[in-house]
């Protein structure tokens, strides 16, 4: 009879019937070619670095001729009006409320949109969600989805390397916008969006991305105060320019400041960090940690205080029907991460501490010698270690006398609870004055009590775990000398 395979995990292989190589199963081609990556050598990174000869670098003597006009007059352009504009336009109450909203409107165009929809995919939205998030984006003024996305991708495939469009390794200044306003210095690795350029939205707004901004980024917004309470100049300056600006501001940060300020709770491999300040900035897009180890995850902020109105957006938009599928990485693969984060954490507390020798560093001593040596000097024997008490004797909460009546004797029934049952605190501090190991070992039914209870549940790395170093029997025979 075959057995019957657990509930909650998958059949166990045939042995006899599986194949001894697995199949490879290759990208195929579709209506717009083959994949990007479909090719790549298994060396891709050097074999690109090799082939690539990076533009020279950014000087006082060169840099207005290294510039990205275009994204250089839009990046700069936007806030030297704005500010202009407020100097000469007073702000209504109105426009202010209306500029949060659309900042919030066009910055969710991106985060829900352009970011966890087209670039990673987490979610599925329905037609409608996906030309209102498009239009939405093309507000924000930061490029087509397909572009975009081709970047962003790279960036996730290739972080940290020189085949990131925005490695934070190059500076903060560099990933929040100088790779937008100097021309590349390489070119970014490859990055497969076959399946944006079958999207049927991603194409048309791609198609008629200039007019999407012109009308977005500028015209709507000023319409609306126009319209809505007359104030035609003050919604061009504050809804449109300098909303712009701080949308802007908002989504670079999610490729600097994400990269630079707090923890890695999750993985400390490359660069991605959480923090709520970052959170605050880029609307709920600062759990960045999260969101690099976990990509295809819909949310960034797992917890239910964390701010991540991006998260609360797609999970209202899938109430209404008009998102699905939405994509969440297993609690329990989650929770392995904080774990090993955790457990490097403590390895690096318990690298700082001092920890007493073990048996293999101890001598080992015949129970005539201890007795011999305990007479010039104030040793104790307790579970098969021989410890030396001589600075500890004035210190010892019960007074010198109970330890000068043990000097030369064993003492373990005593310590362990015959005189007194001894804190974690007094068995830890204990072990550190072993000076030596008894011939034989701790008394049968003992053993465990060699171990002091800060090291039962000591963080040890794999090939550390061979062997354990705590036996508490002797390493060899014969007589010793205790340091």
């Amino acid at each position: 009879m075959s057995p019957v395979p657990p509930s909650n995990g998958p059949p166990p292989i045939d042995a006899a019937t599986s194949p001894a190589t697995p199949t490879i199963s290759h990208p195929k081609p579709n209506g717009e070619g083959e994949p990007a990556d479909a090719s790549l050598p298994d060396n891709y990174v050097t074999y690109q670095l090799s082939r690539q000869t990076p533009l020279p670098p950014i000087t006082w003597g060169n840099w207005y001729k290294e510039l990205n006009l275009l994204h250089f007059a839009v990046l700069g352009l936007t806030p030297l009006l704005g500010i202009i504009g407020a100097f000469t336009v007073s702000l209504r109450w109105e426009t202010a409320v209306w500029s949060v909203i659309y900042y919030f409107m066009t910055a969710v165009g991106i985060t829900a949109g352009y970011h966890r929809l087209w670039a990673h995919r987490s979610y599925n939205a329905s037609k409608p969600l996906q030309y209102f998030l498009s239009i939405l984006g093309a507000g924000a003024v930061q490029g087509s989805i397909r572009w975009w996305a081709r970047g962003h991708r790279a960036h996730h495939r290739y972080t940290d390397t020189d085949l990131d469009p925005y490695s934070a390794h190059r500076g903060l200044l560099w990933s929040h916008i100088g790779w937008m306003v100097f021309k590349p210095r390489r070119n970014p690795g490859v990055a497969d969006i076959s399946d944006l350029s079958k999207n049927e939205i991603v194409r048309w707004q791609h198609r008629h991305y200039l007019q999407l901004v012109v009308l977005m980024g500028y015209i709507f917004p000023t319409v609306v105060a126009g319209l809505g309470w007359g104030d035609w100049k003050g919604g061009y300056v504050y809804a449109g320019l300098l909303r712009l600006f701080f949308v802007h501001q908002s989504t670079f940060c999610v490729n600097s400041l994400a990269h630079y300020l707090g923890d890695a709770p999750f993985d400390d491999k490359h660069t991605p960090r959480d923090h709520l300040i970052t959170a605050l900035c880029t609307v709920g897009e600062g759990y960045h940690n999260f969101h690099h180890q976990f990509p295809m995850d819909y949310r960034n902020a797992i917890k239910w205080y964390q701010y991540d109105p991006t998260k609360w957006t797609i999970w209202v938009t899938s109430k209404l029907g008009l998102s699905s599928h939405l994509k969440v990485f297993p609690d329990n693969e989650v929770r392995k991460g904080q774990l090993t984060m955790q457990l490097k954490n403590l390895r690096e507390v318990q690298e700082k501490l001092s920890w007493p020798s073990d048996n293999s560093h101890l001598p080992v001593i015949s129970w005539e010698s201890y007795l011999q040596q305990a007479q010039s000097r104030p040793l104790i024997c307790i579970a098969g270690f021989i410890h030396d008490v001589e600075d500890f004797l004035d210190q010892h909460p019960g007074g010198r006398h109970l330890l000068t009546k043990y000097i030369g004797r064993d003492a373990t029934t005593a310590f362990f609870g015959g005189v007194y049952e001894h804190s974690n605190a007094a068995h830890n501090l204990l072990s550190m004055k072993r000076v030596g190991v008894l011939h034989g070992g701790a008394p049968h039914g003992l053993e465990d009590k060699a171990i002091p209870p800060s090291q039962r549940l000591r963080i040890a790395r794999y090939n550390e775990m061979s062997g354990s170093g705590y036996s508490s029997g002797a390493l060899s025979d014969g007589d010793g000398f205790m340091a």
